[in-house]
């Protein structure tokens, strides 16, 4: 079964230095139907101004991945962190016991354009930590690249949950597969393109649910990007 959630059905923020669609409930925006899928609590599509973004501010007890389409963004923390994290890159904060960071764009010119995404741990209360690493688009191109995984195999960023993420650049007219082993949360999400899901249309901004399927099959109808999610 595959269940869509269209870009222009997606929660909305915006003020003069962001707009902001929210796949999930998140902040004031509350939608019951939607309030996570398995562990995934959060995937916020983020448009930050030149020069703008978040102040510090506090996490506690959720995975927090960030995954940088377009331009750069600048973080700061209270673990000592000072980081860019470029168009690619992916940034996993341990936000256990509590952390404090910032965000800001880092450029003075262009729009950077992210995917926050969070994800509840399997236990609370853990040493905040944080790693970022940088995915090519080689490495993406017409396939499924793992950049996060409870264990971090074959060079994926640690999470501490059942949940492995893979980002895909995939070529017009082109295919990647992901078979599913045993009752699993999948969930795509279109950053940019279209694509079908087992034959389901969806096009830039549109998530979609994947349940009970044996194999996911994402076909790229033009130049196209996608994140993966197979979960618990």
């Amino acid at each position: 079964m595959i269940s869509l959630r269209r870009s222009d059905d997606r929660g909305r923020t915006e003020a003069d230095w962001l707009k902001s669609w929210h796949s999930f409930s998140f902040g004031e925006y509350h939608d019951p139907k939607h309030v996570g899928f398995g562990p995934l609590r959060a995937i916020n599509e983020d448009q930050i101004e030149p020069a703008a973004g978040f102040p510090t501010h506090r996490h506690r007890d959720m995975e927090i991945i960030t995954y940088v389409i377009d331009g750069a963004l600048r973080h700061e923390d209270n673990l000592g962190t000072q980081s860019l994290i470029n168009a690619g890159d992916v940034q996993r904060m341990t936000a256990g016991s509590g952390i404090q960071h910032s965000e800001f764009n880092a450029s003075e010119q262009d729009v950077v354009r992210l995917v926050q995404i969070w994800i509840k741990p399997n236990i609370d209360g853990l040493q905040p930590a944080y790693e970022q690493k940088a995915f090519s688009d080689d490495e993406k191109r017409d396939r499924l690249c793992l950049i996060t995984s409870q264990d971090g195999h074959d060079g994926s960023v640690v999470i501490h949950q059942d949940a492995d993420v893979y980002a895909s650049i995939i070529s017009n007219g082109r295919s990647v597969r992901h078979q599913l082993v045993g009752p699993r949360h999948i969930w795509i999400q279109t950053l940019r393109g279209d694509v079908t899901v087992n034959g389901r249309p969806l096009n830039e901004g549109d998530g979609a649910a994947v349940e009970g399927e044996l194999e996911i099959v994402v076909t790229a109808s033009t130049e196209s990007e996608v994140l993966l999610f197979d979960t618990a």
